[in-house]
């Protein structure tokens, strides 16, 4: 009789980085910590301050699935904009603003970020970007590094799904996620190094730490990387997703990825681990076309619409699906590929209106839709 060993609990904690915007200029606006504060008397460490005064951060509390962690995240998108409103304020979600100058907008006084801008200089006072990271429970640092290698393949298939910042400082910037180009001036970001044990990777954190490169390990910003501090791996290569079911069918699909490399390597086969400069490729092309454009097929050693290998995804992930409870957000993903991401959304308001405006005021129509 064979027994069927059923998938552990891969929980899941999210977080999001919401845009503050002025409703009457449409430019991003510091909340001078009003809307952060009013929301840590009810959702306490559930929200913070990020670098720039103009961006609030939300994390879900730990979900033990995609539905939770819908429901989680509404309650903290409605909370956000009835906060935002009480400042005469309102909310959106992409990966940059249209067209906001990072000049105009003030540093939160805090000593962790007066560090990184004292470091890091313009390319830190640039940053202003808004991405959603996703963490996975794993049972163990070694079993999550195993799966970090292995699944570094699939994360621009991931991102091309969340591409939603087409726009920088007022201009069309021909990507369909310049977030990243914005991200790459930072040291220690991009695709996750490969590593063979636990042990090579502390060593490396250790080096680092000792050589003054790091004073901690959070300062590790790769796509992709396994927590310094909780049992999770933490996908972070995402654009902020214009509503909450892109985010959640994301998510879900992050999830069900790694139950999926989990339930191989529990059965003594592991998925390949391709080079880093392929997948590399592969994630320039997520980049400047969404979903729109190709990826490369490593096995077939050609290039395909990054649609099939989306698709190629689903079927490989399928058999984890419903263990997971999670089918019907991950269906979301073909209503995505039918309509676009957020990029190809913001850029047929502009197409149509010829006005930044009106795709800001897109931006924060969407943010509550399916609420």
């Amino acid at each position: 009789m064979i027994i069927k060993k059923e998938l552990p609990v891969f929980t899941l904690g999210v977080e999001e980085e919401y845009l503050i915007i002025d409703p009457v200029t449409r430019d991003l606006r510091s909340h001078m910590s009003k809307i952060v504060d009013g929301a840590k008397i009810i959702l306490q460490e559930q929200v913070k301050a990020e670098m720039h005064q103009s961006v609030v951060e939300v994390g879900t509390n730990i979900c033990k699935n995609v539905k939770e962690a819908r429901e989680e995240i509404t309650f903290l998108r409605k909370k956000i904009v009835e906060l935002a409103a009480n400042q005469g304020l309102v909310v959106g979600a992409a990966g940059t603003h249209p067209f906001s100058k990072w000049q105009d907008q003030p540093i939160t006084d805090d000593p962790r970020y007066h560090m990184i801008v004292n470091e890091l200089q313009d390319a830190a006072r640039s940053n202003l970007i808004f991405g959603m990271h996703c963490h996975v429970g794993i049972e163990s640092r070694e079993v999550g590094l195993q799966l970090i290698n292995q699944a570094c393949y699939f994360l621009p298939h991931i991102f091309s799904l969340s591409t939603n910042s087409p726009f920088w400082e007022g201009r069309n910037t021909g990507y369909k996620s310049f977030r990243t180009k914005v991200f790459d001036k930072f040291p220690r970001t991009g695709l996750p190094e490969y590593f063979d044990s636990v042990q090579s990777y502390d060593n490396f954190l250790e080096t680092l730490v000792k050589t003054n490169c790091i004073d901690n390990p959070k300062k590790i910003w790769w796509d992709l990387r396994l927590h310094p501090f909780y049992n999770t791996i933490e996908f972070r290569i995402c654009d902020m997703s214009l509503t909450v079911d892109e985010t959640i069918c994301i998510v879900a699909i992050i999830q069900a990825i790694v139950a999926k490399l989990y339930k191989l390597n529990m059965s003594n086969t592991s998925f390949n681990v391709y080079r880093l400069a392929l997948i590399k490729e592969n994630k320039f092309r997520a980049a400047r076309y969404g979903v729109q454009g190709n990826m490369i097929d490593f096995g077939l050693q050609k290039e395909v619409p990054t649609k099939d290998l989306i698709l190629e995804l689903l079927e490989f992930i399928d058999d984890v699906v419903d263990e997971l409870g999670s089918r019907d957000e991950i269906n979301y993903v073909h209503t995505i590929l039918r309509e676009g991401t957020g990029a190809a959304k913001q850029l047929a308001v502009f197409e149509q209106t010829q006005d930044l405006t009106k795709v800001v005021d897109f931006i924060t129509s969407e943010f509550t839709k399916g609420i």
